[in-house]
């Protein structure tokens, strides 16, 4: 069986890691939600790639038309994507809140489930913003701190994950009754 000050500083050693992960996700999570909160606030001022704006960047990456030709021809349409990109970024929003919520309480205790729903929901959310960047060429250096924060979380996770915790715990039942027979 393990002595009290091994499983002490077992029980140190992954709390430390808790912390570390936790401070990961909530940065990479919170630079998520900044980013959604100037998307549905101001989409007009959010950067994209090479010093262009994001919606000009996206729409003249997707069709090779610019964005003042769409403006000058259909300001309605424009209007529209416009509205569709501010919910985009309250739904990233939401997400971002949801995500700092589970990791500053359920993740911080160490509840299994939420080690899940975070593994889970930032590989939604980022994965499909990336995808998103990718099929309107719009990749740039603001758009590869997707890949930044995603790994981030991605380490995060893997240092903390419930089910290395099980099997420690299974190896040191099946060490104690070794010492016991």
């Amino acid at each position: 069986e393990l002595s009290a000050a091994q499983n002490d500083t077992r029980k140190t050693t992954m709390n430390t890691w808790r912390r570390v992960a936790l401070i990961l996700i909530l940065f990479a999570d919170g630079g998520l939600l900044a980013w959604g909160a100037m998307a549905a606030v101001a989409p007009e001022r959010l950067p994209g790639p090479g010093s262009t704006l994001i919606l000009p960047a996206e729409y003249e990456g997707l069709t090779q038309h610019t964005w003042s030709e769409l403006t000058g021809a259909s300001p309605l349409t424009a209007e529209f994507i416009t509205i569709v990109f501010r919910v985009y970024g309250a739904y990233i929003v939401a997400f971002g809140l949801l995500a700092i919520a589970i990791a500053a309480i359920p993740f911080r205790r160490g509840e299994s489930w939420a080690w899940w729903a975070l593994l889970v929901g930032n590989t939604i959310a980022y994965g499909s913003a990336m995808l998103y960047d990718r099929a309107v060429g719009a990749i740039g250096p603001l758009e590869m701190s997707e890949y930044i924060g995603l790994g981030a979380i991605y380490l995060a996770l893997a240092v903390t994950a419930p089910f290395l915790k099980a099997r420690r715990d299974r190896q040191d039942r099946a060490r104690a009754q070794r010492v016991v027979a």
